[in-house]
């Protein structure tokens, strides 16, 4: 955890007026925001027909089968290897924030997975441990991972599907998936924020910080 250091403190028409110049930076920020995810939205797309063969616990699946007869399907792509003990702080902490209701992703004809590629055997017993209910595959034994851009890494793909034709529309890695994480989003919001060496400097190429636990392990 970094040094922190206490706030100014100012009076109350003095505070009011540094918010409203935060607001004002704030709102500037969002817009940014919407306009990129404009952008995003009208990224090409590319054809995806591999017969790829995905591991559940209710059996196999082909990827046409992730959607669950939805339109759009957001696929993470856990960082968990075959025979690998290592588990991911990072990418747990950011399932640990995937949602519990899915019903609301799927009111607009979103399906989410996890996929990972170390056999189910391996991984079942972990996501037991964590809690997680999010649909998990392990992708073992097929080109999916590195054929998404993950690799021996992380990262988020997304697809689209027009009957039983399957596209990709994007992809992001790194601090891409960082949006994703709430517990961030709050702690972005406090006087301390993240407590993170990297903030003050405004260079995030430190890599994942060193006080994310698995969260039973705090």
């Amino acid at each position: 955890m970094t040094t922190t250091t206490m706030p100014q403190v100012v009076s109350a028409q003095e505070w009011a007026r540094a918010r409203e110049a935060l607001l004002t930076r704030e709102k500037a920020a969002l817009k940014a925001l919407d306009a990129v995810n404009a952008e995003r939205r009208r990224l090409p797309m590319v054809r995806w027909d591999k017969p790829y063969v995905f591991h559940g616990r209710d059996g196999e699946k082909s990827l046409l089968d992730l959607f669950e007869g939805r339109r759009q399907l957001i696929t993470y792509h856990f960082m968990l290897h075959p025979g690998d003990s290592h588990r991911c702080p990072g990418c747990s902490l950011l399932v640990d924030h995937m949602p519990t209701h899915p019903e609301h992703l799927h009111a607009r004809d979103t399906t989410l997975v996890v996929t990972a590629p170390a056999p189910l055997e391996e991984s079942e017993p972990y996501r037991e441990r964590m809690g997680w209910t999010v649909p998990w595959y392990s992708t073992y034994g097929s080109d999916f991972t590195q054929d998404s851009g993950a690799g021996t890494l992380f990262g988020l793909s997304v697809f689209l599907r027009e009957g039983d034709d399957v596209y990709r529309t994007y992809f992001t890695s790194g601090r891409g998936a960082d949006l994703l994480v709430t517990t961030l989003r709050y702690l972005d919001l406090t006087p301390f924020g993240r407590q993170e060496a990297w903030e003050e400097s405004g260079r995030g190429s430190d890599g994942p910080s060193s006080w994310w636990r698995l969260h039973d392990e705090y």
